[in-house]
């Protein structure tokens, strides 16, 4: 029994590139969440291509991926934590955008301070704190000109009372944030303790000059996905 233990475990670990850091967390154990689809594949696609550059490149610390799909409107569940070892999602929740980035669809999208706009592209979860929005967590852009003034703007992944599906009825859509990516109040903590520390976040929208542009995206070769 031990023996098929330990072969099983090393063939989860074959699956993260060769040449990735050691892992210093691994991910927590949690029940698979009620809604367990995975994001649509070319969002994968591409999210998986940015999150294995950054992980050879040594910019996380282990391997969850969360996924925001910006492309979908702010009342379905658009946000995914994703166990990139065993290849599960973990967690599936709502998730708001910034008020000057549109109304139940996100269509702009901004790394300059003041914009109350969302950014794109490929982030680094940091340390958590307790602030205005309650127990929040600072987020690294790590894509210069995309959301490199992340922790200038403070954007942060925090809980808002915004974040509910019981706000959906009267106003067709979700409240909206900043710019941050705001989770409902009852699940924000225990999303921010999953990912905090060294993860990684990717924000996706079909940006054609993003997509061509970031360095993460175009790390092993040329981009396809997603044209």
């Amino acid at each position: 029994m031990r023996r098929r233990r330990v072969a099983g475990l090393l063939v989860a670990l074959l699956a993260v590139p060769a040449c990735a850091p050691k892992v210093k967390r691994q991910p927590l154990v949690r029940a698979a969440p009620p809604a367990t689809e995975w994001p649509r594949p070319e969002v994968m696609e591409l999210a998986e291509r940015a999150w294995r550059c950054g992980w050879q490149s040594g910019e996380f610390s282990y391997p969850l991926l969360t996924v925001i799909d910006y492309s979908l409107p702010s009342t379905e569940r658009r946000l995914w934590v994703i166990d990139m070892v065993n290849r599960r999602v973990l967690d599936n929740e709502l998730v708001a955008h910034g008020e000057a980035s549109g109304g139940n669809n996100a269509v702009e999208f901004s790394n300059r301070v003041g914009s109350h706009q969302s950014s794109l592209g490929l982030f680094r979860t940091e340390d958590t704190y307790v602030g205005g929005s309650g127990y929040s967590l600072r987020l690294t852009g790590l894509e210069p000109g995309v959301n490199d003034r992340a922790m200038k703007r403070n954007i942060v992944v925090h809980g808002a009372d915004y974040v509910d599906s019981g706000v959906i009825p009267e106003l067709g859509r979700l409240g909206r944030s900043h710019g941050c990516p705001a989770l409902p109040r009852a699940v924000a903590r225990s999303v921010i303790d999953l990912i905090k520390g060294g993860s990684a976040l990717f924000a996706y929208y079909p940006d054609q000059q993003w997509m061509q542009e970031s360095q993460f995206l175009h790390c092993g070769g040329v981009l396809t996905a997603g044209r």
